[in-house]
């Protein structure tokens, strides 16, 4: 790519592990394989598990860390809004969330404020993809590898730079939890599915005797389809996955207004 060419594409960049978080630092390597006008706004604190939720009952505020780079007291939905409303003098033309520190596959994007975040992009009308790397193990912490996101990360994406996204649509990539150069390939899925079960509450007493519960992540259950997120990843492929916004079941339309006398 020319340096003719790394300007024309303004990328911001957010997530839900915090600003401070090591896959945003990924994340900005990977986006400068691809462009020099970058900019950042991400949540000041963690918010993962935060959804497409909007801070409503409190003031959100913002903290300037330098030029076009700034953490967000908010969500990932209230970063990227206030990127687009208030920091940015003009939209992006694309949006990059993550890369997350764990997977956001099957029904994961339903709580993930990485994909939420991306999920704004797509409501603004802006192409947004949204980039998480899978873990082998829990309790990895911040010693989680990237390695997988750094080097393929700019190869997945490029092809999606010229690429026309339809209307209120996403794109949603995974990387595998394997070595780089174990890498198969990269595999265009659907969503998958799969179910964390209702079981995995961890139950505790505090120091003052308290019982507080934390939600785990243990007995997940779930059933791969021929091409689904899961599956390419359970094959140590890259899955880049198109969602859209319109969670209509249209299957149900018909029957729904039969009921209803329509």
């Amino acid at each position: 790519m020319t340096k003719k060419e790394r300007h024309i594409v303004r990328i911001l960049l957010t997530n839900d592990d915090g600003y401070h978080a090591p896959g945003m630092a990924v994340l900005e390597a990977i986006a400068r394989e691809l462009s020099d006008d970058i900019w950042v706004c991400a949540p000041a604190e963690e918010q993962s598990g935060a959804g497409h939720s909007l801070t409503l009952s409190r003031p959100v505020r913002i903290r300037q860390h330098e030029e076009r780079r700034w953490s967000c007291s908010g969500t990932p939905t209230d970063s990227v809004m206030m990127a687009i409303g208030k920091l940015m003098p003009e939209k992006p033309d694309l949006i990059l969330s993550g890369v997350n520190r764990g997977a956001n596959l099957g029904d994961d994007v339903t709580y993930s404020g990485t994909v939420s975040a991306a999920i704004e992009g797509a409501l603004a009308g802006i192409p947004s993809i949204a980039l998480s790397q899978v873990y082998a193990k829990e309790g990895m912490g911040d010693t989680v590898p990237f390695e997988v996101a750094a080097t393929w990360g700019a190869k997945v994406l490029r092809p999606l730079l010229t690429m026309e996204m339809a209307p209120r649509t996403l794109i949603n990539i995974n990387f595998p939890a394997i070595p780089a150069d174990a890498v198969q390939g990269i595999r265009v899925t659907r969503q998958g599915f799969h179910d964390y079960g209702r079981g995995s509450i961890v139950e505790g007493t505090d120091p003052r005797g308290y019982r507080y519960y934390w939600f785990g992540l243990h007995g997940i259950e779930h059933s791969l389809g021929h091409d689904s997120d899961l599956e390419a990843i359970d094959d140590n492929y890259i899955s880049v996955t198109p969602l859209q916004l319109d969670l209509t079941h249209d299957a149900s339309l018909a029957a729904l207004r039969c009921a209803y006398g329509g």
